[in-house]
Parts: structure tokens; sequence; C-alpha cells
């Protein structure tokens, strides 16, 4: 397949680029399990392993994954082709993940939205996550809104899709987080 002609989408500037990698790193797992395991492992001292492991190994990582695929201009795969290494391993793994977050993603879809619809109170309630999960047409119907609301920032592009929705969700997240 010929690559003469095709231009890659990049992003429109750093900001957008530092909210979209931000978001990347955040992921679900702190929003929703974090505050969790803080509780259940000692709460302060968890955070402050976290903070340094992040601040540490998470820097480095995301530093070195952005300066190869800067200096190859490379998807992930041809960038560890480029260095010898097949680089399949970097793309199975996102593909073993994405179904794990989508259904917490449709978790999350479900909770904002009968949140929106002013059922606040039920979400507390003992039992209601159990109902839910237990409804396999509810939870499948969730799942699926939210695989098509991924799909849709995808296909947009990097420009007028990821960076487009990091600039504005990621400000959202600070604010609900302060809040």
């Amino acid at each position: 397949m010929s690559q003469k002609g095709h231009t890659r989408s990049t992003f429109s500037g750093k900001i957008g680029f530092v909210l979209s990698a931000a978001g990347a790193s955040v992921g679900l797992g702190n929003i929703w399990r974090f505050p969790y395991l803080a509780a259940k492992y000692g709460g302060g001292i968890f955070l402050l392993v976290y903070i340094l492991l992040a601040m540490t190994f998470g820097y480095t990582m995301i530093v070195a994954e952005t300066s190869i695929g800067r200096m190859t201009g490379k998807s992930p795969v041809g960038a560890f082709k480029a260095f010898g290494n097949s680089g399949w391993l970097n793309a199975i793994i996102p593909i073993l993940i994405v179904p794990y977050y989508s259904v917490i993603g449709g978790w999350v879809v479900k909770y904002l939205a009968d949140y929106v619809l002013g059922r606040g109170s039920a979400l507390a309630a003992d039992g209601y996550f159990s109902a839910f999960i237990s409804n396999g047409v509810s939870a499948e119907v969730c799942f699926a809104v939210f695989a098509a609301l991924t799909l849709t920032i995808i296909f947009a592009g990097v420009e007028n899709g990821i960076e487009r929705v990091s600039k504005f969700m990621m400000p959202v997240l600070v604010v609900l987080s302060v809040i």
C-alpha cells in the first residue's frame, strides 16, 4: 500500500496535544476507581505513592512514547519497527483494554443520563448498580451509546475530534474534581 499523497492528521497546537495526552493518561480508572482504592489502602500514603509513581514512571513513559512518535512520524507498530522491534504488542494492548473501558464507559453514560434526568437520589440507593448490570438490555444499550460516541470522536479525526473534545472535557474534569 503506497503512502504517497497521504498526509497524517496532527494537532493544531500544543495545548490540544497536552490536554489529549492528559486525558489519555488520567483515564476512567483514576476517576472511577482511585477514590475507592485511596480510602481502602490508607488514603494519604497511597496518594503519596501514586503521585511518586505518576511523576517518575508515568512521566518518563509519556515523554518516551511521544519522542518516538515524533521522531518516526509513524503509528506505534511502525515506530517500534523502525527500532528493530515488531511493535505489535503496542497495538494489541489497546485492543484488549477497549472492551473493559467501553463497559465502564457505558456505566458512566447510564449514571450521567440518570443524574441529568433528575434521578440523583436513586443513584445512591443500595442495589441500583446491581440492578443496572443485571439488566442486560440496559447495560448493552449504554455500552453501545458509549461506543458510538467514541467512534464518532475518532472518525472526526485528530484536530476536529480528539483535540476538540479534549479541549472541552479536560477543563470540565478539573472543575468537577475541584467541586
